[in-house]
């Protein structure tokens, strides 16, 4: 096939590991990772455990804390009802620390993501992924996670992906877990779909609009497998904008 199938309908990155993704209208892909994806994590300061929101409750209100780079691809981030601040700091890991109910920071996985001032510590990466996590509205509509939980959010923030593709309803199918191995263009984008997406349970999290729902995950094990959207790696980098058509080979 190499005919048009789908339209790119949203864009996220996510500068703070587990924290809420910023929504674009445009991002730029690397032969490794999206400009200002993932280059920050948030730590229990006291025993410098990196926040896993999928294990432990602690951390469940992590996803609400919101997200965005500058201009100049400075963090800044905010809590509910809170002003945006700058960070890592002392400001921004007050306001985080008062929000979860103890002490906890924002830290940069590399030197080179902070700023040029930053004389603070630095956190390890929990895990590294593929480049890209692209995710359908097929997977997500009527046709079938909404058709096996028709009560549920079948939001895209509870899967955080990177591109979300709109395409054709296919009855009874997770499109995208059925191309692993086959490459996709999109607008100058050229990818290689490498591996299914294994949900965790940060998708039956609640967030802004939505609440929590063990059921969401509960479907995918007993339908897909654990599986909902792919992981791809970049065979030609390029920027990509949101109406940007899709093709599969």
């Amino acid at each position: 096939m190499d005919a048009v199938i789908g339209a790119v309908t949203q864009l996220w990155r996510y500068p703070v590991s587990s924290l809420a993704g910023e929504r674009l209208d445009a991002i730029s892909v690397g032969t490794q990772t999206i400009d200002g994806d993932r280059l920050f994590g948030l730590v229990d300061v006291s025993n410098d455990e990196i926040a896993r929101p999928d294990r432990d409750a602690k951390w469940h209100k992590v996803p609400r804390i919101r997200t965005r780079l500058s201009q100049a691809c400075e963090l800044e981030i905010a809590i509910p009802d809170g002003d945006w601040l700058a960070a890592p700091g002392a400001e921004s890991d007050r306001a985080v620390s008062a929000y979860l109910g103890f002490e906890a920071s924002i830290r940069p996985f590399r030197q080179e993501n902070a700023a040029p001032d930053y004389a603070g510590p630095l956190t390890a990466e929990r895990y590294r992924k593929t480049p890209v996590h692209l995710l359908t509205t097929a997977s997500l509509a009527r046709a079938r996670l909404k058709a096996l939980h028709p009560d549920g959010a079948a939001d895209p923030r509870r899967f955080r992906p990177n591109i979300v593709v709109d395409i054709a309803a296919v009855e009874g199918s997770f499109p995208e877990t059925e191309w692993i191995g086959r490459k996709l263009a999109i607008g100058d984008l050229l990818l290689t779909i490498s591996e299914p997406c294994r949900r965790c349970g940060f998708t039956i999290i609640a967030q802004d609009g939505f609440d929590h729902d063990p059921a969401i995950l509960r479907n995918l094990v007993r339908h897909n497998a654990h599986n909902l959207g792919v992981y791809c790696t970049v065979d030609r980098p390029a920027r990509v904008e949101i109406g940007e058509t899709m093709r599969l080979f």
